[in-house]
């Protein structure tokens, strides 16, 4: 018999730009969450869950930034060889749904939702196709009152979160941005050079001043020799833009100062109304006890997506981390958001107020990772060991199992092929068990099991010198009566938690 050609078997390899997240991740990611939705909640946002897979041109042309031309979303033909895409962001399926259901929705709607989204762009380090975001969306609210909430709810989100003192809510307004081109010369109604000019300014957080100005004027070449047109500005329109968003924190104290960073250049009426947005945004977070926590206005926030319309801001992290060559940086932007009173109205053709905030919550769990060091790793299940393998001692391992159960504690029969006590042992070590449950024959004759902890018997264990010294002390390792299993489990799962 010849053997089967191995050629033809797949080869087990994770997509590019995608990754596997295992047990003790999600269960963090679920905990924050979890406290995430009690923020929104508490603002009285509610949930909506949209599908991952809209037609194409629901997401209109409001794509992210593209590395490759075409490539921003995944997309695909149907039956019908109607184009549908997943979903890059949660704003666009938010849109279609209230257009959609317009008719029907309180005015205003406030809607919350969580859930992958998609971007088919050059991955790199720390940069995927596939990650979580969770955003909160007021719908039908002109009020700059709403983006103020919003900010709040971005702040107390953060604290919610154990990063008081570790971030900074940064607000500027895409009317003094787009006003703020328009007094330098800039033609609003050429779409292609704004969203270049705003594209570009968006990459200070990334590069310097000058690789800046070269990708406003004439274009810049990277490391690879790949070049990036640039907008075409001149060298008085590329000065004016960047004084203007690198002002410093203390020239910021009151959006008026704004009006003396326009250069040589009138301030255009939409720069003057942008101001007055701000003006009115910094009173109202200020009244309610956010000065400090929320920065009005920081006129480096930029945001690349063209379909902002009023407010926009971003949550920074302050805190620093150390980056590849060593050096201190700043982790920076884990969410951010503004207002987009344009975007329903590809469907609906009339202008409909909205503003919204989101957070990166891959990014945000990354950073939470790095400043909670002394994190325990989460707890596994307690394995109850399987001694004796007849039926009636297997069944009484079930009956431990069962009651460990139902007094809330997780736990596991050892249901796999052992061939000694030294392999569950090992198995029990690789889920993380806070401890393991023995019942041999000589307990069971006595009505008793062994707890076996496995942390402290870790630590006792490395502290040892030699393998008779471990016989000899049998570390972290005690008897009870089986009436006291779960009161016993329970206190020593209590003890590592603590």
């Amino acid at each position: 018999m010849s053997k089967a050609n191995t050629n033809t078997r797949p080869k087990a390899r994770l997509a590019k730009g995608f990754r596997d997240i295992e047990a003790p991740e999600l269960k963090a990611l679920n905990d924050m969450i979890a406290k995430i939705r009690d923020v929104y909640e508490r603002y009285g946002f509610e949930a909506l869950e949209t599908p991952a897979i809209e037609y194409t041109d629901a997401l209109g042309k409001f794509l992210p930034d593209q590395d490759r031309p075409n490539a921003g979303v995944f997309s695909f033909q149907d039956e019908d060889e109607q184009w549908m895409s997943l979903r890059y962001d949660l704003t666009a399926p938010l849109a279609r749904y209230v257009a959609q259901n317009f008719q029907t929705l309180p005015k205003p709607f406030r809607r919350y939702a969580f859930g992958n989204v998609y971007r088919n762009e050059k991955p790199g380090p720390g940069r995927f196709r596939q990650f979580m975001q969770f955003d909160a969306d007021t719908v039908g609210a002109k009020s700059v009152a709403a983006d103020a909430e919003l900010c709040m709810l971005a702040a107390d989100t953060l604290e919610a979160l154990g990063l008081k003192g570790k971030y900074v809510i940064k607000v500027n307004s895409r009317k003094v941005l787009d006003g703020m081109l328009e007094t330098v010369g800039v033609d609003l109604a050429d779409d292609t050079r704004r969203l270049a000019v705003l594209r570009s300014l968006d990459k200070l957080d990334k590069f310097s001043k000058d690789e800046v100005a070269l990708l406003l004027g004439p274009g810049r070449k990277d490391e690879s020799g790949d070049f990036t047109k640039g907008a075409g500005l001149k060298k008085e329109q590329i000065d004016a833009l960047l004084d203007f968003v690198s002002q410093p924190a203390l020239e910021q104290a009151s959006p008026g100062i704004a009006a003396k960073r326009t250069g040589s250049f009138e301030p255009s009426q939409l720069y003057v109304d942008g101001l007055a947005d701000l003006s009115e945004l910094k009173r109202f977070v200020e009244k309610a006890g956010y000065e400090g926590k929320i920065r009005v206005p920081d006129y480096s926030v930029v945001r690349g997506l063209e379909y902002y319309t009023g407010p926009v801001f971003e949550a920074e992290l302050t805190f620093e981390i150390k980056g590849d060559d060593g050096k201190p940086v700043r982790f920076g932007s884990v969410g951010g958001g503004g207002r987009y009173d344009d975007l329903i109205a590809r469907f609906t053709g009339q202008q409909v107020a909205a503003t919204g905030f989101s957070i990166g919550v891959s990014r945000l769990q990354a950073a939470l990772s790095l400043i909670n060091e002394s994190k325990i790793q989460a707890l596994g299940p307690v394995v109850v060991l399987v001694m004796d393998k007849d039926a009636d001692s297997v069944a009484g391992y079930q009956k431990m199992t069962q009651a460990l159960r139902n007094a809330g504690i997780r736990a596991e029969m050892y249901l796999g092929n052992a061939k000694s006590f030294g392999d569950q042992i090992k198995y029990a070590d690789k889920r993380n068990s806070p401890c393991v449950i023995i019942q041999g024959s000589d307990e069971r004759a006595k009505g008793e099991v062994t707890i076996k902890d496995l942390i402290e018997g870790a630590k006792a264990a490395a502290a040892i010198k030699d393998n008779k010294e471990w016989k000899e002390t049998r570390p972290a390792q005690f008897s009870v009566s089986e009436a006291h299993l779960v009161q016993e489990v329970h206190n020593l799962i209590k003890r590592h938690q603590e």
